[in-house]
């Protein structure tokens, strides 16, 4: 069963009546004298032209509520897809695993990669127990591990983020979150090796920007990236959570307002009513984005890398200071 959004209501409608009449029966469609296949396919092109008219004008709170989309292609979604032969890698070797973050290597188009990201879970079981994409210390110190190993084999580094924020419990807090955090961060920076980052959904707070500090920045087209959540922005600024549709606004966290900003560098554009409405086909727009950002750095030297994105997030600061 499809997860309508609020906004959806006009787009509920016409599915349900297509659902309705392809459930009705053979002998239902003889005494009613109806053209089951030409009312479907005149609802279906209002479907399409209702979807166009819609997602041509989301506000940012609702590209909000799209990026945080449950049936919304995850991580491991991507990682199924698009990379060969992976072998998720587990622990940080300082204090235990964090499932919100899995990485492992693999092979993406015949090349060896390492591929990191956080994975949200798909269903109540699977969000329990990768703690909603929200990572623990370990997982950020895990990720620092895997960018090691990748820098010791020359393997380029592809990494998924998903994340409403690094998880904020006492026990994270206790074990170092910031500072593991910050070490994800500077780990980004030092890599000698191409580092790409898709934000596929909600890029969260320094828990997004801890593997998100990279070569090339891709987001798609209705994911959303900010140095907070609308209901956090709310909460501190006006003390009220339900002002979240106003922080949402104001945060500049669409597509379009971080690629005028700089802050990312390309939009990979959606399948027309969002990603969860044609997984497979998002999942081979991502996957050709990923590998056209890698050629850019064939044949570049670790230390120019390294260069090229430390000037970036240099210019960034500039810009915008």
């Amino acid at each position: 069963m499809k997860t309508y959004l609020e906004f959806e209501t006009k787009i509920a409608e016409l599915e349900g009546k297509i659902a309705e009449l392809r459930s009705l029966s053979d002998e239902e469609v003889e005494e009613g004298g109806i053209n089951i296949d030409e009312e479907v396919a005149q609802l279906e092109k209002k479907v399409a032209k209702a979807l166009a008219d819609l997602y041509r004008k989301l506000d940012p709170w609702q590209k909000t509520q799209v990026a945080r989309h449950p049936e919304r292609p995850h991580t491991l979604d991507y990682v199924r897809a698009l990379v060969e032969g992976f072998t998720p890698l587990a622990g940080d070797r300082c204090f235990g695993e964090d499932h919100a973050i899995i990485g492992g290597p693999g092979w993406f188009r015949g090349r060896p990669v390492m591929v990191i990201g956080q994975e949200k879970g798909s269903d109540t079981e699977s969000r329990v127990k990768h703690n909603f994409g929200m990572a623990r210390p370990e997982g950020y110190r895990k990720a620092v591990r895997l960018m090691d190993l990748a820098e010791r084999f020359s393997m380029p580094v592809i990494t998924f983020i998903d994340t409403a924020g690094a998880y904020p419990g006492i026990g994270a807090e206790e074990r170092g979150q910031a500072e593991a955090i910050a070490r994800s961060t500077e780990r980004c920076l030092q890599l000698k090796t191409p580092l790409i980052a898709t934000i596929i959904g909600e890029g969260g707070s320094g828990g997004a920007v801890a593997l998100a500090t990279a070569n090339r920045v891709l987001m798609l087209e209705h994911a959303i990236y900010s140095v907070i959540s609308p209901e956090g922005a709310a909460s501190i600024l006006w003390r009220d959570p339900t002002k979240a549709e106003t922080a949402a606004k104001a945060l500049k966290l669409v597509a379009t307002d971080l690629k005028a900003l700089g802050v990312i560098d390309e939009i990979i554009e959606e399948p027309l009513g969002g990603a969860h409405r044609a997984p497979e086909e998002m999942m081979a727009r991502v996957g050709e984005a990923i590998a056209a950002a890698l050629e850019e750095f064939e044949g570049m030297d670790g230390e120019a890398i390294r260069r090229q994105r430390r000037d970036k997030f240099l210019s960034i600061g500039r810009a915008l200071g």
